[in-house]
């Protein structure tokens, strides 16, 4: 299974329109090769790169979604997938662009293929759906996209 975006390269820039200093949309992603006895999919946004200062943790959650149809092959630019909306770092449901304060990031877009879909409510936190996951995950990929402020 893959996870690709046509807007850039694995390991390479994100465009500043997916961030706070463009349009602050989500980039249009593609799901590919994705296994046919999936029930359903799990798509995760992180950045793993933030200051300690500003987060114990160094981790903010960007996006969570969950329960994505298994037929779903794109995310188109600005839209979010089909399925459950779940709460990003802030609390809010949705696609939060990167906007790091302090230097270039790393953001994470893991998409997981699950054997079963979550019973979980709309607006769980990252954590929630991976512990709901975790027996379920047939197959996984990830895609790596950085950005830095100019």
């Amino acid at each position: 299974m893959q996870i690709v975006s046509p807007a850039f390269a694995a390991n390479d820039s994100i465009p500043a329109e997916y961030t706070c200093d463009g349009g602050g949309h989500n980039p249009p992603l593609e799901f590919l090769d994705v296994p046919t006895d999936a029930k359903s999919l799990v798509l995760i946004m992180e950045d793993p790169d933030v200051p300690h200062h500003l987060r114990a943790d160094g981790m903010f959650d960007h996006w969570v979604v969950w329960n994505i149809p298994p037929e779903t092959r794109e995310v188109a630019q600005g839209k979010n997938p089909p399925g459950e909306s779940g709460a990003n770092t802030r609390g809010a449901t949705g696609y939060t662009p990167p906007c790091p304060p302090d230097r270039e990031h790393r953001y994470f877009f893991k998409l997981f293929a699950l054997s079963a879909r979550l019973d979980l409510p709309s607006g769980a936190t990252k954590s929630e759906v991976l512990v709901a996951a975790q027996n379920f995950i047939i197959a996984e990929a990830e895609l790596i996209g950085r950005y830095n402020r100019s």
